[in-house]
């Protein structure tokens, strides 16, 4: 493989002007297509082999198919109720208005609330669903209150129907952007070689998102999903490209010719790129594995972002180095050092040592940080968000928060109960259903008239909560209904079977199942990991550490999100108002995301510290020459990357502030606590063992260099610039032990 990287890296190169036009015409005409088919994003959750997903295929199969409800929630003016005749006749006037609506089918009566006779609702039924609406229909319902509104009114919408335009990423990944820019010239130097990665990163995130664009017209794309592709693309997009051009500069300081250098960058660090973005994909395309079709086109668009930023990583990136040659240390930033430092002086080298000399209170404080950070994770409950957590200030929260005070908590969040008919009339049999769902001690109220099938073969009752839908109280009752009550009120009713089903049961369903399936999926994914990495370094215990460490560092990104987000730990610094539970497909997501950038680390810095080791047959020398060589590109992509994920947390929707903090978090941990302190110190105690591999195995395993220099022709070198040194010792300058390492461990 590296061959035929080593091959592309060096053609693209020699038709850099053809490639970069290619790429820019990709970006436009794919951006063009998607505005032209105007897909929509949509939540379109179907959950099969679940009873709320049963239930939701029984009402299909039964009763009229509705199109999607939308609310009208107001709050009279003040000194007024809903009751006076003037006001009552205001609210008629307006309903009657919306009922001429495009697409409007039906609008129903207002009502009242119980116990605040200033709140009322009514739904408004359209002729199809969210996804075939589009934003059209709410845009003209939040625009039809304007009257009401300056009569005193309190008018605020919610329901199916998308209310506004969703935004992608917005303008917090700006934030993330201007860090990656400061972090990019400390670490080069200059402002030429600071731009590659960056540009190299936008396009390719450009052409993602407009991929993502064009799908939304063939298939449900859910509304979160180009934000969580926009994170994920931008933050590799700069880490991969990061890798490479820090390799090339390499390459170029040695005298290489340009062509060569980044034909070597390509085949070297470009196959470890490709090797870390195959990772990200499989495992994220590993989620369909769960069973829930938009969890699984999330992962697509994350997949499909990813899979961009590798592409361009390995040819839009040498085109772009081809065009500015040896131009690329140019427009140099004052102060600051050309190159990332390797030599035995650097702070990190330093560091390093100081780890070996004392390797049991590091590798033993490292750990018990990460565990304790790990303990919140116990205590995790999962869920999905819903109006209750939308911006305060937006007509969805507003409209949900009156309902609540008018009606109780649990009125957001209905349960849906299908009911079939046994051997009698149903209709005779429905009240002993009614009045064994009525007792439960969470059930505030069970809706009079229940709906029943013209054939008279099933009925729909609503049930409300006393709790909120995000409640963990919801959640019990709901398994108390399907274990308990509705067993027993079935065989005393005599009525068919009953399901529980609606968007509150959908989405514990979801968490269920996700729940059940989530350390298949996490044991598989380090299993993959611990293969692929044996193959690469010849050794088993440097996987087994490599799947332990990652492990502990996103279980402890997990621990943190507990901490920030349902227990409020500093959640009001981000907006966070309540406790929210963890969005139930996020633990997954993060562990498919960050396999694959932690892979990229790991193979970064312990190739290097391989091939020091293969050299000198010194653990701890070839361990602080690793750490030395590659700290500073680690350290400044994983600031980048922290930035990134980090700048989404100050956004509004609370699943990309999750996901945000965990990656950021997971980031953090990986770059600082387990690279720089748990690796050098457990790499000291195990000494040569870490290199250990049974010989049987070593025959068996099929050789995966990533680095793959041995598999490449003798470089070129420019004349008068070359050659130089070719080893990693020799780069850094120190064939010779290091006198402060002599004799330690």
């Amino acid at each position: 493989m590296s061959n035929l990287l080593y091959r592309l890296g060096r053609a693209t190169v020699r038709r850099r002007w053809l490639v970069l036009g290619l790429w820019l015409v990709a970006l436009v005409g794919i951006g063009i297509v998607g505005r032209a088919l105007g897909g929509e994003v949509v939540d379109d959750f179907s959950v099969p082999g679940t009873e709320a997903q049963a239930g939701r295929d029984l009402l299909a199969d039964t009763l009229p198919d509705e199109g999607a409800r939308a609310q009208v929630v107001l709050r009279a003016p003040e000194g007024t109720t809903l009751a006076d005749d003037d006001i009552a006749a205001q609210v008629a006037d307006y309903l009657a208005l919306v009922a001429e609506q495009p697409r409007v089918t039906e609008v129903g009566a207002l009502t009242p609330s119980p116990v605040e006779p200033t709140i009322g609702f009514a739904f408004v039924t359209y002729d199809s669903d969210p996804a075939d609406l589009g934003t059209a229909p709410g845009e003209r319902l939040v625009e039809s209150g304007a009257a009401l509104r300056d009569a005193g009114f309190q008018v605020e919408y919610g329901g199916e129907v998308r209310i506004g335009e969703q935004e992608i990423g917005g303008s917090s990944e700006v934030i993330g952007l201007l860090v990656a820019i400061v972090v990019l010239l400390l670490a080069f130097g200059s402002v030429v070689a600071m731009g590659l990665p960056l540009g190299t990163a936008l396009i390719g995130l450009g052409t993602g998102l407009g991929i993502i664009t064009v799908l939304e017209s063939v298939i449900s794309v859910p509304t979160v999903a180009p934000t969580l592709a926009t994170m994920i693309g931008l933050g590799v997009g700069i880490d991969y490209a990061l890798f490479i051009v820090t390799r090339h500069r390499e390459h170029l300081h040695r005298g290489m010719t340009v062509e060569e250098s980044a034909g070597r960058a390509i085949a070297t660090a470009g196959q470890a790129v490709v090797f870390a973005g195959t990772t990200v994909v499989i495992a994220i395309l590993g989620l369909a594995f769960v069973g829930i079709s938009s969890v699984a086109l999330m992962g697509c668009a994350i997949a499909v972002t990813v899979t961009v930023a590798v592409i361009a990583a390995i040819t839009l990136l040498p085109a772009l180095l081809g065009i500015i040659g040896h131009r690329i240390d140019k427009l140099r930033v004052p102060g600051v050092k050309l190159g990332m430092a390797d030599d035995a002086t650097t702070v990190a080298a330093r560091w390093s040592r100081h780890v070996s000399r004392h390797p049991w209170p590091y590798a033993l404080g490292s750990t018990a940080l990460l565990v304790l950070l790990i303990v919140p994770f116990f205590s995790i409950r999962l869920g999905q968000t819903d109006a209750g957590n939308d911006p305060p200030g937006s007509t969805t929260r507003a409209a949900y928060d009156l309902l609540a005070e008018g009606f109780g908590p649990g009125f957001n969040g209905p349960l849906a109960i299908v009911v079939t008919k046994g051997e009698g009339p149903l209709a005779d049999a429905l009240p002993t259903v009614v009045d064994a769902i009525a007792a439960d001690r969470e059930v505030a109220a069970v809706a009079p008239n229940p709906m029943i099938s013209e054939d008279g073969e099933l009925a729909l009752l609503t049930a409300f909560p006393k709790s909120a839908p995000q409640d963990a109280a919801t959640q019990q009752l709901v398994h108390r209904l399907r274990g308990d009550v509705l067993p027993d009120a079935v065989e005393r009713s005599g009525v068919g079977q009953t399901a529980v089903t609606g968007q509150t049961a959908f989405f514990i369903d979801i968490s269920d199942k996700i729940t059940s399936r989530l350390p298949i999926f996490i044991g598989s994914v380090l299993l993959m990991s611990f293969v692929l990495l044996m193959m690469v370094f010849r050794s088993v215990l440097v996987p087994l550490k490599a799947a332990l460490m990652n492990l502990l560092g996103i279980g402890a990104a997990y621990g943190v999100l507990v901490a920030v987000f349902q227990w409020r730990w500093g959640g009001s610094l981000l907006g966070i108002e309540e406790s929210l539970p963890i969005i139930s497909f996020l633990p997954m997501f993060m562990f498919a995301i960050l396999f694959g950038l932690s892979m990229d680390y790991e193979v970064f810095l312990m190739s290097r510290i391989r091939e020091e080791y293969l050299h000198t047959g010194d653990n701890t020398l070839s361990v602080a020459r690793g750490i030395s060589h590659t700290a500073r590109v680690i350290t400044a992509a994983a600031i980048i990357m922290v930035s990134v994920f980090g700048s989404f947390a100050f956004g509004d929707d609370p699943t990309v502030k999750m996901f945000g903090i965990g990656l950021a978090v997971a980031i953090f941990l990986d770059a600082t606590v387990i690279r720089m302190v748990l690796v050098p110190s457990t790499m000291q105690l195990l000494g040569d063992r870490n290199w250990w591999l049974p010989a049987w195995l070593d025959r068996l395993l099929p050789n995966l260099d990533l680095e793959g220099e041995g598999a490449l022709p003798a470089p070129e070198y420019e004349p008068g610039r070359g050659p130089a040194p070719t080893t990693a010792a020799e780069v850094a300058g120190d064939d010779e032990p290091d006198p402060d390492l002599v004799g330690v461990g």
